[in-house]
């Protein structure tokens, strides 16, 4: 049979899964509600229906092809549409089916190369026969922390100020990250007069790139160092700061002076400054001994995190400044205090900022500045929070470290 007339069979090809040998020309619509097999090519100037199984060597219709199962050994050429469920083919556009996370891991399609909507994701992903992937593009889909879109042109900034966990939802790239340690407090006088105190140290500085993949990255956010207080005066040391496999070591407290005991600074990721003729903490680079570095097993040697703090001076009674993460603190001279060292600048979120600064040391008349950065001048002030600053030696109480932040950064396109 070499053509159909769909007029004369009254729109039905029989229910015993016809064969047809030959060229099948349909004007109307075919409509197969059992299986028809199609050796030779069929053309279709309408539509086909069919409930059973269409096999065919060749099918080309200009209309609409709608089918349980839709079965060819060449090709498929529709002028229109080709659609099955929620998937369809048109002459300017494919769409795929969509489903989300757990219809995809129910088994949606295992078949190496299948490629899916995942409305979870908000990404296309493609099944490479072991795990389902990222298909089209490496930019990545998070959340956490507080998001930026438009200051830095291009990209999505996550600031964190407070602990949480920055969640890859989709890709597979490197992100941009800076991850700043709470800082060290600065040290107190407990002596009448006449006698300094160190400024705290800054938190570590680490800045850099990570590479990431969908899953939870948590992040920690170290507070600073309190204050010294009476007694022996040291101020504290801060806390780590973490983003991931990053650790950014806790700013060392600045040397506090008991009652005729001076004290010298705490190490960390930058040292606090001595009191009275004591030495500044050590800070931790490549120079570090080893030794100190053995006190902090969370640093890697080798890494740049800070600087070493100031010594104090006697006489006069000064105290030196904390270290930066930029420069280390200034020792005392007279008649102020040791300068806390500069911190560095980074622009991740698009604003160049100064982040890790060492506080000042306190002196016998005049106070020492703190480096910039979030460093706190003495007498006694706090660092500024979510800089990593150290706090400022006092007379009185000496002022706390400046919390930490984490900062990750990716592009939009």
């Amino acid at each position: 049979m070499s053509q159909l007339n769909v007029n004369k069979i009254k729109n039905r090809l029989g229910t015993s899964g016809p064969i047809l040998s030959g060229l099948s020309t349909v004007s109307g619509n075919l409509e197969v509600t059992s299986d028809a097999t199609i050796t030779g090519n069929a053309t279709l100037g309408g539509s086909v229906g069919a409930a059973g199984i269409v096999t065919a060597s060749g099918l080309d219709v200009s209309g609409v092809v709608t089918c349980t199962t839709l079965s060819t050994s060449s090709n498929v050429s529709a002028s229109s549409s080709i659609t099955v469920g929620d998937s369809f083919l048109l002459n300017t556009a494919v769409g795929l089916g969509t489903t989300d996370t757990t219809g995809r891991n129910a088994g949606v399609g295992t078949a190496k190369g299948t490629l899916i909507y995942n409305a979870t994701t908000k990404g296309v992903e493609v099944y490479d026969g072991t795990q389902w992937i990222n298909g089209l593009s490496s930019l990545v889909s998070a959340t956490g922390g507080s998001q930026d879109t438009t200051s830095r042109s291009g990209y999505i900034v996550h600031t964190f100020t407070s602990p949480g966990t920055f969640t890859v939802l989709n890709g597979d790239v490197d992100v941009e990250y800076l991850v700043v340690a709470g800082g060290g407090g600065g040290g107190k006088m407990n002596y009448p007069v006449g006698r300094g105190a160190g400024g705290g140290g800054a938190g570590g500085y680490r800045t850099g790139s990570l590479p990431v993949t969908p899953g939870d990255y948590p992040v920690t956010i170290g507070g600073g160092g309190g204050g010294g207080v009476p007694g022996p005066g040291q101020g504290g040391n801060g806390n780590d700061s973490v983003f991931g496999t990053i650790t950014s070591v806790a700013g060392g407290g600045g040397g506090g002076h008991a009652p005729d005991i001076p004290f010298a600074g705490n190490p960390g990721a930058s040292g606090g400054g001595g009191s009275n003729a004591q030495s500044g903490g050590f800070g931790l680079n490549p120079s570090t001994p080893a030794p100190v570095i053995a006190s902090f097993p969370t640093y890697t040697p080798g890494t740049e995190q800070g600087n070493n703090g100031g010594a104090g001076t006697q006489p006069p009674f000064r105290g030196g400044g904390g270290g930066g993460a930029g420069a280390a603190g200034g020792p005392s001279a007279p008649p102020i205090g040791g300068a806390g060292g500069d911190g560095n600048q980074s622009s991740i979120t698009g604003i160049s900022t100064y982040y890790a600064g060492g506080g000042g040391g306190r002196g016998e008349d005049v106070n020492g500045p703190g480096g910039l950065g979030g460093g706190a001048p003495s007498p006694g002030t706090s660092a500024t929070a979510n800089t990593g600053g150290g706090g400022g030696g006092g007379h009185g109480p000496g002022g706390g470290g400046g919390s930490g932040i984490v900062i990750i950064a990716y592009p939009t396109s």
